[in-house]
């Protein structure tokens, strides 16, 4: 009977626990959907489209501190706020290297946190390395095959390598989130990548301008940030599940 009632106060517990986050990102959400509504192709950039552009990222970190604590601003709250950075960045098109660099550092604070003990091992080291070789192999692959454009886009001299840094970055981060075998981090992750996949394709015009290309971008964007935090949160939730049932 012991065990029974454990099991329905534990289940209790994670309704409240998703209620009372779906709670908190109530202000990602709407600041999400305000973005798609003004936003049209022809929007000038400006302090106020930097603000409404990055309001859903910045949301997202306080929700994250607010679960997981100062310590999270050296992992995904980091991350968010230096993603926030980048989508600022984004928005002056002269700024793009400076908004890809912002990317790259938040990319670098994902996987530290997803080789966090947040996240226990649920996979071999040798299995991640592999995931990560092909994975590397793919980017590689997008590599040369957007070479020709980026040697024809305006800084291509720090574009090229720029670009090549980005890609060995981001493969690490979506190894690692495999690793974690965290369902929201993985799809996090995959979304975050078809994101930038479709980004590149269109800002170094690989291929013309789609009709909805920003609404694609931006959707995949939100996405896999939203999945990211949640993913950080459910594990930093878990892990403390875990450290009260080893004391009871």
């Amino acid at each position: 009977m012991d065990i029974l009632e454990t099991a329905a106060y534990d289940r209790r517990q994670r309704r409240n626990t998703s209620c009372a986050l779906l709670f908190y990102l109530l202000p990602f959400f709407l600041s999400t959907a305000l973005f798609f509504y003004l936003w049209t192709p022809d929007s000038p950039a400006s302090i106020v489209s930097a603000g409404v552009k990055s309001a859903p990222t910045v949301l997202l970190a306080a929700v994250v501190l607010s679960w997981n604590g100062g310590q999270s601003l050296l992992g995904v709250a980091g991350g968010l706020i230096f993603s926030a950075v980048g989508d600022c960045c984004l928005i002056w098109p002269e700024l793009f290297v400076h908004g890809m660099g912002a990317f790259a550092v938040a990319h670098l604070m994902y996987s530290l946190t997803f080789l966090s003990s947040r996240y226990p091992t649920r996979s071999s080291s040798s299995l991640t390395v592999f995931v990560f070789l092909i994975l590397l192999a793919i980017g590689g692959a997008y590599y040369m095959y957007i070479y020709p454009f980026l040697q024809k886009a305006p800084d291509s001299e720090l574009l090229i390598p720029g670009v090549g840094v980005y890609i060995v970055l981001i493969t690490l981060m979506g190894a690692l989130a495999i690793r974690t075998r965290h369902a929201a981090t993985l799809l996090g992750s995959v979304s975050f990548i078809v994101s930038d996949i479709a980004l590149a394709l269109q800002v170094f015009k690989v291929m013309p301008q789609l009709q909805h290309g920003n609404h694609i971008v931006m959707g995949t964007y939100y996405l896999a940030q939203l999945l990211i935090a949640v993913g950080d949160i459910k594990a930093a939730v878990d892990q403390e599940d875990f450290g009260k049932w080893k004391r009871s």
